[in-house]
This record gives C-alpha cells, sequence and structure tokens, in this order.
C-alpha cells in the first residue's frame, strides 16, 4: 500500500463505485458517502458500517485493527464492542486471503479474553480464537 493511503478515499484506492445506481436507500446511500471520503475521516462507525457491507475490507480491516488495539471494546452508535462484532463477522475467504490480520486479530483476542467474556460481543463469535 502506498503511504498515504489513509488520506484516500476508498473510490480512490479501489477505482470504481461498489453501489449499484438507481437504489436510494438509506444505507446506500450512506455507503456511497462513506466510499467517497477520506479514510482518515472515518469514526468508528464508519468503519462499522462499511465493514459491516463487507466494502474496503482491505483498507478498513487495518484501520479497524488499529482502533481495536486501543480498545477492544470499540463503540460505534450501537454497543460496546460492535466494532469487533462486525470484524468477527467478516467472511472467511477475507481471512483465508489475510492470514496477517487474522493473527492480529487473533493476538487481540487472546489477550482481552477476560474483557470480552464480560462484554456484549456474542461469544459464538469468539469461538476459535
Amino acid at each position: 500500500m502506498e503511504n498515504n493511503w489513509k488520506f484516500k478515499s476508498l473510490q480512490n484506492l479501489e477505482k470504481g463505485q461498489p453501489i449499484a445506481p438507481g437504489y436510494s436507500s438509506h444505507l446506500i446511500k450512506r455507503c456511497t458517502e462513506l466510499f467517497n471520503r477520506p479514510l482518515n475521516e472515518y469514526s468508528i462507525e464508519d468503519m462499522r458500517v462499511m465493514i459491516g457491507q463487507q466494502v474496503g475490507l482491505n483498507y478498513l480491516i487495518p484501520l479497524a485493527l488499529e482502533q481495536l488495539k486501543i480498545d477492544i471494546l470499540s463503540e460505534g452508535d450501537y454497543y460496546s464492542g460492535d466494532l469487533l462484532t462486525v470484524v468477527l463477522k467478516v467472511d472467511k475467504i477475507f481471512w483465508s486471503k489475510n492470514g496477517a490480520l487474522l493473527t492480529v486479530l487473533a493476538g487481540l483476542i487472546e489477550s482481552n479474553k477476560d474483557l470480552l467474556l464480560q462484554s456484549n460481543v456474542p461469544l459464538s463469535l469468539l469461538e476459535g480464537f
């Protein structure tokens, strides 16, 4: 990745628009807006939304892991740990292609196991880590 990738939008980085034209739901409008916003301006909630839609994972997962290193229970708009919850729900194909990121995630979970067991993060998502 380029050194300045965090200052670019997913549209610049991925060279396209993932949203199908003609749809105008609130979620699609929000994702389109976020797709055009520089990554360094993303909030925790912005990351949660886009990762939840499986958009821009090559860029957003590293950002999310940086945030989770600071606070494993980082919170978007819903509950403590909602960022981790969407990260844990990312498609297994992504993780199979990104073993180094999976190793970081597994380490974060292992080092915060006791805290996570007392959190709102669904225990079923923690299985295997």
